[in-house]
């Protein structure tokens, strides 16, 4: 199997040259060819000592007027691999055009020694011999392709971009994957020309577009783990532009994690934002929650789950899942048992709306932390229909939890929040603002418990967010669906989102509300553009249709309100809002018996006047 992948490496490498070697094995064919006819004329005895003098300056001068009309013709730009009747064809013009005129200038010139009978099969044995190395080379071309078929291994002509530390050790194991490295990228003018691992260093970055031309690539690998996230994001940009599938060493956050740099995977939304890594209180965070009892809500979901793996580092002496999946909180369950066997694991299948368990899981495991990631989340889907399970779930549900962890005497309570409860326009929105004004409340009536929340935006790769379904889209092959051309996001990755919120929950102080700094807001049609052109696809394979902001949905969001703002705090990332209440809503003070009056039966309508009423920033929109 090395054979063939080196003999593979070599003949990919050698067709940046194509046509210069074309010309030059098409000339040694021609040269074989005309032995060849003199052999078959004179025989053995004679093929050699019957030759006149000149003979060798004729052989040059045929070769000379053959490749030139090969040239003229266009004959070195055909692909050998892909040779069939139309190249066949194309030689036997060429060779009949370049034969003639070769027997004509021998004859003017009275070159009578020659044997008219060579110049006349000359051209025919020529032609044999050149469709011969072409038919033979197709046949070594697909023989390659079916032992790597054979062995489940496809073979990928890789361009390296980097060609520093981690190109080096991802070429010691990438090209067992299937991939044949045909050469690297780097801007450092030490590294230009020079070889690593017996892969040449073609030229500077800006040469993608024109290697990727000449040598046949079909696959881009970034291997630059070390540069900062924004001219990572450049890099990954430029390859984007070629239209091949571009993958990825990990990132530098990731190896320290513990990923190998051979493993490349493919490039994730995350790589585009270009933001440095958030930088933690990891002392202060490692006094609040070590040795604890941490107890997190929506423990499978996807930011809970994520809050338990980072929990889980800091090594609580027991973690509390508490989920409404069964599968989701096995899923959760086993990852932890596996990743931290040292930390003791409770497992418990309960909703949050259930006040009766709440308390009774509260009051057995006394948790000392707890984080309330439980909530219904999809925009459009709460809008329509389940208003009445939207409220009750993200309202009611904060309402019980937090007592709960009130009663069990938790040191702190921090609700996940969202972007989406600023001057709200859906109902999901506002049941998370609602959720807000309980915690608020509730920091006001003298617990020892300390209540805050978190506001952030979108993150990447969460259940029920754009990405995931972009990439299901893609798959399909399109279209890609996006509601408006000019509708924008903030975004930020699970584990960067999960991390800030463990944070502020360590250094809170109750009845605050922080907001996480989500940086510049995103396209969502640029980010499905980018998403399919990193995809190996272009907008002409996959296209982007725009289908209408849906009922209650924003064109841009925003993490505070008009009156409201922010204070900064140590940490860069973090600021905490200063929310502006005249006073306080007579709700709050009756908060389960005013949610529990609402009944299901009553309808969206009911449950949209209510908040109208009861959550003063809400303005209902139809988002048409």
């Amino acid at each position: 199997m090395f054979f063939w992948h080196t003999l593979d490496a070599f003949l990919t490498r050698a067709r940046a040259h194509r046509r210069p070697l074309s010309l030059l094995i098409d000339g040694v064919v021609i040269a074989l060819a005309w032995n060849v006819t003199y052999l078959f004329r004179l025989g053995f005895d004679r093929w050699l000592s019957a030759r006149p003098d000149y003979d060798p300056w004729v052989l040059l001068g045929l070769v000379g007027l053959y490749l030139t009309v090969f040239w003229a013709a266009g004959v070195p730009r055909g692909l050998w691999r892909f040779s069939g009747f139309g190249e066949v064809k194309r030689l036997t013009l060429a060779c009949a055009i370049a034969g003639l005129l070769g027997a004509v200038i021998v004859l003017m010139a009275q070159l009578t020694e020659v044997p008219r009978a060579v110049l006349a099969l000359h051209p025919v044995v020529s032609l044999m011999g050149l469709c011969g190395a072409r038919v033979a080379y197709r046949m070594l071309y697909e023989h390659l392709r079916a032992r790597h078929a054979g062995n489940g291994v496809e073979t990928r002509r890789a361009l390296v971009l980097g060609a520093g530390e981690a190109a080096r050790l991802l070429l010691a194991g990438v090209q067992h994957q299937g991939y044949v490295i045909v050469g690297l990228l780097d801007d450092d003018p030490a590294k230009q020309h020079a070889r690593l691992g017996g892969v040449p260093v073609l030229g500077p970055l800006a040469e993608l577009a024109r290697h990727v031309e000449r040598r046949a690539v079909t696959h881009l690998i970034v291997a630059m783990p070390s540069l900062p996230p924004a001219e990572r994001r450049r890099v990954i940009e430029a390859a984007a532009q070629t239209g091949l599938p571009v993958l990825t060493v990990p990132s530098a956050q990731e190896l320290r994690e513990g990923s190998q740099v051979g493993r490349v995977r493919e490039i994730e939304p995350e790589d585009l934002l270009g933001r440095e890594p958030v930088r933690l209180d990891e002392a202060g965070i490692s006094e609040c929650l070590n040795g604890k009892t941490v107890l997190i809500t929506g423990a499978g979901g996807s930011i809970g789950s994520e809050l338990c793996r980072q929990v889980a580092r800091y090594g609580p002496s027991r973690l509390v899942l508490y989920e409404l999946s069964e599968y989701a909180l096995y899923r959760i369950e086993q990852e932890l048992s596996e990743q931290f066997p040292h930390v003791a694991l409770v497992r418990l299948v309960g909703d949050v709306k259930n006040a009766a368990h709440l308390r009774h899981s509260f009051g057995r495991w006394k948790p000392q932390v707890v984080f309330h990631a439980a909530a219904y989340k999809h925009v459009p889907l709460m809008e329509e229909d389940n208003s009445w399970a939207a409220l009750q779930n993200n309202t009611l549900g904060t309402y019980l939890a937090a007592s709960a962890a009130a009663e069990a005497g938790a040191e702190r309570f921090v609700l996940i929040s969202t972007d989406k409860a600023v001057n709200p326009t859906n109902v999901m929105g506002a049941t998370k603002r609602a959720a807000e004004m309980v915690i608020s409340h509730l920091a006001t009536q003298g617990h020892a418990t300390r209540f805050m929340a978190v506001r952030f935006g979108n993150v990447l790769g969460s259940s029920g967010s754009v990405i995931p379904k972009f990439k299901e889209q893609i798959a399909r092959g399109g279209p890609v669906t996006v509601t408006h051309p000019d509708i924008t996001r903030y975004f930020m990755t699970i584990p960067e989102a999960a991390r800030l919120v463990i944070q502020a929950g360590a250094m809170g102080e109750t009845g605050q509300v922080f907001v996480l700094d989500m940086g510049e807001p995103v396209r969502i049609a640029e980010l499905a553009r980018d998403m399919i052109r990193l995809s190996g696809h272009s907008l002409a394979d996959i296209s982007i249709v725009f289908t209408g902001l849906r009922p209650g949905e924003k064109l841009y969001e925003e993490l505070l309100a008009d009156s409201d703002t922010t204070l900064p705090t140590p940490i860069a990332r973090l600021r905490v809002a200063r929310l502006h209440q005249d006073h306080e809503a007579e709700w709050l003070r009756r908060t389960p018996e005013v949610l529990s009056a609402l009944d299901a039966t009553q309808g969206d309508e009911a449950v949209k006047r209510w908040l109208a009423d009861c959550v003063p920033e809400y303005r209902r929109a139809t988002g048409r």
